[in-house]
């Protein structure tokens, strides 16, 4: 069905995860590319001037590392680390990757997404692609 799926990660949902690469897989065609994506959130400079510079540099490492460890043993996936605001990345991630199919989680929304947004409620909005969002 899809040649070049994304799977949105969140590191701190393992269960939900899990569940987005069973759909991807059965969602892709015969060798179909899937990346895992997870978005490291910038940190407002405000802040930033106060944490040491090598612990800024090191943190998209520490996230790649952490998500093929998430990934574990699953074969034919990719991991990707970016740094940037979450439903804005994932969106140009896919379209500069010609992603066909973005697949994300989504937690049940409540008051304080009718004024800021969820990442999925964002990613479905904008994204140019097919997106399946998992509850």
């Amino acid at each position: 069905m899809y040649r070049n799926i994304l799977v949105a990660v969140a590191l701190d949902h393992s269960k939900e995860n899990g569940k987005a690469f069973e759909v991807a897989r059965l969602l892709a065609d015969e060798g179909a590319e899937i990346t895992a994506l997870y978005v490291v959130e910038e940190i407002p400079g405000y802040v930033a001037n106060e944490i040491p510079a090598e612990i800024l540099s090191n943190r998209r490492n520490v996230a790649e590392t952490e998500l093929k460890t998430e990934i574990g043993g699953l074969p034919n996936v990719k991991a990707v680390a970016v740094i940037g605001h979450a439903g804005r990345t994932i969106v140009d991630h896919a379209e500069h990757e010609n992603v066909d199919c973005i697949i994300i989680s989504s937690h049940r929304p409540g008051l304080q997404d009718y004024f800021l947004g969820s990442t999925a409620h964002r990613v479905v909005r904008h994204a140019k692609c097919a997106v399946h969002v998992l509850r």
